[in-house]
């Protein structure tokens, strides 16, 4: 994984176990009578050697500089291979490898740019440096070029592992609930997503939430239309129809005393539309689109696809604030193998885990930390490994976690797929 960090491969293991499917399982069900205590944050910490948690300016700095040099490799490459003129003959072979071309190179930018993104979310964790000023600097500056509201975003993700899997207090990917997806008390449909599966079916309903989550998933988020949790920084149930939004000061996803900083993010994001918007004016729309647009929607699907699959799963549960406690919610995310992208942005699916357990340890000792924390925690059932490929994992959780029973209580992801038509209905796979 280059400096530091020792490289190591999560393999399935016999105490993982599957269901009648051949699907992978969590073994830790809260409601079993014979559930494993759990341990404390401090009783885990104990396990991880203390070297994990030591920080470098120059390691971090390392993949700044890495990943920077992949990503002008990549331009390079294209810029000496495509043009940004559209061939005058759209059905010849020109044209199709002009189009492929540059669909290659949007994606490979695309997952580059991953690597900047995930090295400014450590800014955002204090974890790239010992330094927070230091890391705050760094972390504007890798975030904002991707559009994201640096300051606002960290305040957000921060709730998001002080509160994960939390039913009411959670943020990002929080769960919607039986009512909210348009299913009455006994399973009737009327209205809502409940509806639109039942028109679409089982698989376009499937590939409507991929492209949901992937495409327009980060932008919706952002703007507070899909996703936020249900209370506002005051611990007060937000109201019908109320925004918490990544842009505004006075949002109620944000306290009073930050109010300048998510006026600085906000201030950047408009200022890098604002270059985007004079880049276009001199160099075209479509250029712009070519070298920037296409890579960063990958970077945006990458970093949605991350936050979705390493804390949903029809196993996994979801708790109610009468149930929730951190140690519960942290132990609920799941490690999955992501293959050759895990060098392009830093384990970050992998070693997941050992991320929200402790945000503040550097990317490069999570390896290590992962595996002292698996070797503690696994033989009680309590680490979560899928061993299903992320493309296989996503497709299943885009079928089978669409909405809770309830905001209390201990809570499990069910599927329309198992809600009945309505009158007159016909099942489409």
């Amino acid at each position: 994984m280059g400096k530091g960090g020792r490289a190591t491969v999560q393999r399935p293991s016999a105490i993982q176990p599957v269901d009648k499917d051949g699907h992978w399982v969590s073994s830790y069900d809260p409601r079993d009578p014979k559930a494993p205590e759990l341990p404390s944050k401090g009783e885990i910490k104990a396990v991880i050697p203390k070297e994990c948690f030591e920080r470098s300016y120059l390691h971090s700095m390392y993949f700044v500089a890495r990943d920077t040099a992949l990503a002008a490799g990549c331009a390079y490459v294209a810029y000496q291979t495509l043009s940004t003129d559209v061939p005058s003959n759209l059905l010849s072979a020109e044209a199709l490898t002009w189009f492929l071309g540059w669909n290659a190179y949007a994606f490979w930018m695309g997952c580059i740019l991953t690597g900047h993104w995930v090295l400014a979310h450590e800014c955002g964790h204090g974890a790239f440096s010992p330094s927070q000023t230091f890391n705050d600097v760094w972390g504007f500056i890798m975030h904002q070029a991707l559009l994201v509201p640096y300051f606002a975003w960290q305040y957000t993700h921060a709730k998001h592992h002080r509160r994960t899997n939390n039913t009411m207090d959670g943020e990002s990917h929080v769960p919607n609930s039986r009512e909210e997806m348009g299913l009455g008390p006994g399973g009737e449909r009327h209205g809502g997503y409940a509806a639109i599966h039942e028109a679409m079916g089982d698989g376009p309903f499937a590939m409507f939430q991929i492209f949901a989550h992937l495409v327009i998933g980060w932008p919706l988020y952002l703007m507070g239309l899909a996703s936020t949790g249900r209370l506002g920084q005051d611990g007060k149930e937000l109201k019908d129809g109320e925004i918490i939004d990544h842009f505004r000061p006075w949002s109620k996803m944000f306290p009073t005393k930050l109010r300048l900083k998510i006026a600085l993010s906000t201030i950047g994001v408009v200022a890098a539309w604002g270059a985007i918007y004079k880049a276009c004016q001199e160099y075209g729309v479509l250029p712009v689109t070519l070298w920037y647009i296409g890579p960063l929607l990958w970077n945006q699907a990458w970093l949605v696809l991350y936050t979705w699959l390493q804390h949903n799963d029809p196993s996994v549960p979801q708790y109610g604030p009468d149930e929730w406690t951190w140690v519960k919610g942290a132990l609920s995310t799941i490690d999955r193998p992501y293959g050759i992208f895990d060098f392009f942005h830093h384990k970050i699916g992998s070693t997941h885990v050992a991320h929200h357990l402790f945000h503040e340890m550097p990317f490069y000792k999570a390896d290590v930390a992962t595996a002292a924390i698996k070797a503690y925690l696994e033989p009680k059932g309590l680490y979560n490994y899928d061993p299903t490929p992320w493309y296989l994992a996503m497709w299943r959780v885009a079928k089978t976690c669409h909405y809770i029973e309830d905001l209390d209580g201990i809570q499990y992801y069910k599927s329309l797929e198992d809600i009945p038509l309505s009158k007159g209905g016909k099942k489409v796979d």
